[in-house]
């Protein structure tokens, strides 16, 4: 688990507990024109992290209604009120643990980190590691996935820091020039001094894609509603990780299969959870080709914009 070079890295975000009286905790609140929480995934898709893991819990659903545009996976914590972060936390753990290499977790009340921060992370091959800024250590957190059972085993007293001081891997430090690691919601007056510098290190292109007819039939939430049945093997249970409707996903399925001519999911009747959904194989051939498209497209625009930006 060390000096290897690094696989798949997902990221969690924590933003499940209450907004404190002050409001400077709520992942609604704007620095400059965006808002805390959507900074923090812009920085983790600029950083390359896929999947993003939001875990919501106070206001989840205006949290996920905010942010449905932007490719992320919704879980939630219903216990959020009589529970702590740890078990945020390890909500996220269990949901990523077999889809990545390593996981970078922040709480959602550090939203100033650079992306070059989490990328130095990302490339540093250790299992267990945090930035670090003039000897005081910081978020985010980057965790080999073969430490996660241990994590999600851990009953102790001491939220998630006891669960990594359990560790049998000795927790890095990396120095960084990045006071943002260290800042919470708390210092908004030095997060604003550090707005300008933050929007340079986030500017990145965007891209929405689509496929289309007269109208669009298949975009980002479309893929990642057939991602989700592929998991889940339920249209309902998919619909709660990207804050979407029964009765839409239905109508956007229904509308797929019309256009594309072909059937996308297999409805399997019967049990006592009602049956089940499929992909069928055209269904999931469409999918694996359509992510192979869009990844190659995403690559293609990122080096032009860095060969023209």
């Amino acid at each position: 688990m060390s000096n290897e070079k690094p696989g798949r890295t997902g990221g969690i975000i924590v933003a499940a507990g209450e907004t404190s009286a002050d409001g400077k905790s709520n992942p609604l609140l704007k620095i400059g024109s965006i808002t805390v929480i959507k900074r923090i995934v812009l920085t983790f898709q600029r950083a390359g992290i896929s999947p993003i893991v939001v875990v919501t819990g106070y206001r989840g659903e205006d949290i996920e209604y905010h942010l449905s545009d932007y490719g992320v996976i919704f879980l939630r914590n219903e216990e959020y009120e009589k529970s702590q972060m740890l078990d945020s936390a390890k909500i996220g753990f269990r949901y990523i643990k077999d889809k990545t290499d390593q996981v970078v977790f922040t709480p959602v009340n550090v939203p100033m980190v650079t992306p070059d921060t989490i990328m130095k992370l990302i490339n540093s091959g250790e299992p267990l590691i945090v930035p670090s800024y003039q000897g005081k250590a910081g978020h985010p957190l980057l965790i080999d996935n073969q430490l996660l059972p241990d994590i999600l085993s851990y009953e102790g007293a001491y939220g998630l820091r006891g669960a990594v001081q359990g560790l049998n891997v000795t927790r890095k430090l990396m120095e960084v020039e990045d006071e943002g690691i260290i800042l919470d919601m708390e210092d908004m007056d030095r997060l604003d001094d550090l707005l300008k510098e933050h929007n340079e290190n986030i500017y990145h292109p965007f891209l929405r894609i689509s496929i289309e007819k007269e109208s669009s039939f298949f975009n980002a939430r479309t893929k990642f509603l057939l991602m989700l049945i592929k998991e889940t093997h339920s249209v309902r249970d998919a619909c709660k990780h990207i804050g979407l409707s029964y009765s839409k996903a239905w109508s956007m399925l229904n509308t797929l299969e019309e256009e594309l001519g072909i059937a996308v999911v297999e409805r399997v009747h019967g049990g006592s959870n009602g049956g089940n959904t499929y992909l069928t194989r055209e269904g999931l051939k469409f999918l694996e080709n359509y992510m192979e498209f869009e990844q190659n497209v995403r690559k293609f625009a990122e080096n032009e914009f860095k060969r023209l930006f």
